[in-house]
């Protein structure tokens, strides 16, 4: 009968209509669990970070076993001239850059080159890697008596090898606090206080930045030519001055891409970074106005030569905010970038 037949179909187009809301649940179900990546909460949401933090962790053991388990032990920095330091950390920086470009991720393959993690995690940090070399190496010198003693092609009185080994390093230990920050941040989600979480996460981040500067001071003490003036008030007091680059960088840089629909551009990635080498910076400077140099720096001599070679800041107005400091030779002499 014609009633009959128009509810079958009637039926027949709802059930249609079920089965089709059902696919399109099942697939919005599986394209969210493919956003979210895996349940740990450890990794990233983001595929394309997730890839990056995996890649820069599996290949920093290359160089931590090629200059602490090859270099150092062996003793081969004795052979080493300028041009060997400078190929030593060329070998370490290259393949942050280069090997991603061989290797790629899966979800990177399908992005453009300069939308992938990686790219973006490069640039933050060669940026702060920068600044820390170029302006803040001079308050090792004149804050915490450390000083370089190695033959290297110079930028600013600054080895150029430094530049090279910090970005591999600080990939590593930025890598290192993001998988645990996000941890930390997985374990707190159910304090109802933000304002407690803060704070766990704050002493979080402090305690992580200590221990990272003090392991960096430990693992190259075998290294006879960087130089202390005390090695102990170096581990306990300097590597609270250390740490304070890393309890500025470890939750900006956490921040890059964390949050995967809102993926960060370039000049935001730049930017960035830049504010947090800003945030350093002040935050040494106030340590030298307020605590001064942790050591009494057997060196000083004259105010205008630490003016003429380090940082135009460690003056006031042309005198007496510092001891008067003289670099020593093995900082101001040898080839030299300007």
């Amino acid at each position: 009968m014609p009633g009959s037949k128009v509810s079958q179909r009637r039926a027949s187009d709802r059930k249609a209509q079920k089965d089709n809301s059902d696919d399109e649940a099942a697939a919005v179900q599986k394209t969210t669990k493919s956003k979210k990546g895996s349940d740990s909460p450890w990794l990233a949401a983001d595929p394309s970070k997730r890839w990056g933090e995996f890649f820069f962790l599996a290949y920093s053991p290359f160089w931590i076993v090629l200059c602490l388990g090859v270099v150092v032990p062996l003793q081969l920095y004795e052979k080493y001239d300028e041009l060997e330091y400078l190929l030593l950390g060329l070998v370490c920086a290259v393949p942050c850059w280069a090997l991603p470009l061989v290797i790629v991720g899966q979800e990177d393959a399908k992005r453009p080159f300069f939308h992938r993690y990686w790219v973006k995690a490069n640039l933050w940090i060669a940026i702060f890697g920068f600044v820390g070399n170029y302006f803040w190496t001079h308050y090792f010198y004149t804050v915490l008596g450390a000083t370089y003693s190695f033959p290297s092609y110079k930028l600013n009185h600054v080895p150029l090898t430094t530049f090279l080994l910090t970005h591999s390093y600080f990939l590593f230990y930025h890598m290192i606090s993001n998988f645990t920050i996000r941890r930390i941040r997985h374990a707190i989600r159910h304090i109802s206080s933000r304002t407690v979480r803060f704070f766990i996460q704050a002493l979080y981040i402090f305690f992580l930045s200590y221990v990272t500067a003090l392991m960096e001071a430990v693992t190259i003490a075998n290294f006879p030519y960087y130089e202390m003036v005390d090695r102990k008030a170096m581990y306990l007091y300097g590597s609270f001055f250390y740490a304070i680059y890393f309890f500025a960088s470890f939750p900006m840089f956490f921040r890059l891409d964390e949050e995967p629909a809102k993926p960060w551009s370039l000049p935001q990635t730049a930017i960035d970074s830049l504010a947090a080498a800003m945030l350093v910076t002040i935050l040494l400077d106030l340590w030298r106005i307020s605590i001064g140099p942790i050591v009494n720096i057997p060196w000083a001599e004259s105010l205008e030569q630490c003016a003429a070679h380090g940082l135009p800041w460690l003056t006031d107005a042309g005198s007496k905010i510092l001891p008067k400091i003289r670099v020593q030779s093995d900082l101001i002499n040898g080839p030299l970038i300007v």
